[in-house]
């Protein structure tokens, strides 16, 4: 009986060891060089740091992109403008002017503010003064807005100014200016000439509008909408005052 139990524990199919009773194995990682993880760090960071040097750049830059995305392409109004935007557009160029009283002023200096332009000699026929009566008009009829935008009159020779103007010029900006140089930077439409027309230049001192020839009251009332659309398109990046 007990030679066979014996025979029977022989026989018996062994049990195999469980993973807990291998025995324990230990394996040793090198660690990464301090200059290895700085780099791995250091990677992120710079990525990072770029896009949000990008970031700051794309938002101090949307208001001026977004205003003339509105008036250029998106049009609020979804009507035609009637002034003619110039393409490509014109910087004011590096003359210096003098002023009524004679002094010497750079044209640069105007940059700042929307100008409305007029162009004539110093006589001022009556086309000129019909023209300057629009440009204080227009300028008044923005309201709140008007102090963003300058009545200019270049005067492009070196005839006396009618004393009889004087008065109503008061918040003018009056200077003379050589006329080769202004037929360098203004054009006007074909067939007219330069004082048929009145111009519009942006703070950023780009020529970019020129109303229709010898401007009447109607036509002021049309290039009022115009002048009230870019005060709008250009609210969120543009204040009074240089």
């Amino acid at each position: 009986m007990s030679g066979s139990k014996l025979s029977d524990a022989s026989t018996a199919p062994q049990t195999p060891k469980s993973a807990a009773d291998a025995p324990l194995g230990l394996t040793v990682h090198t660690l990464p060089a301090a200059d290895q993880l700085a780099a791995s760090v250091a990677g992120p960071r710079t990525r990072l740091g770029r896009l949000k040097m990008l970031a700051v750049l794309a938002v101090c830059a949307a208001p001026v992109v977004a205003s003339y995305f509105t008036y250029y392409v998106v049009r609020p109004t979804g009507q035609r403008n009637f002034g003619e935007l110039i393409e490509p557009q014109r910087d004011l160029p590096p003359v210096v002017a003098r002023t009524a009283e004679g002094q010497s002023l750079p044209l640069t200096s105007l940059k700042g503010q929307w100008l409305l332009i007029s162009v004539a000699g110093g006589a001022c026929d009556e086309a000129c003064e019909q023209h300057l009566y629009l440009q204080r008009q227009l300028r008044e009829s923005l309201g709140k807005d008007k102090d963003r935008m300058d009545w200019v009159w270049l005067i492009n020779d070196d005839a006396p100014i009618k004393s009889s103007l004087l008065p109503a010029l008061a918040q003018a900006t009056l200077l003379r200016v050589p006329p080769d140089a202004l037929a360098q930077w203004l054009s006007p439409a074909s067939g007219h000439q330069l004082a048929d027309h009145l111009y519009v230049v942006d703070p950023m001192g780009h020529w970019m509008m020129r109303f229709p020839a010898r401007l009447d009251m109607a036509g002021a009332a049309k290039a009022k909408k115009d002048l009230e659309r870019l005060m709008r398109a250009s609210a969120s990046w543009d204040e009074a005052g240089r």
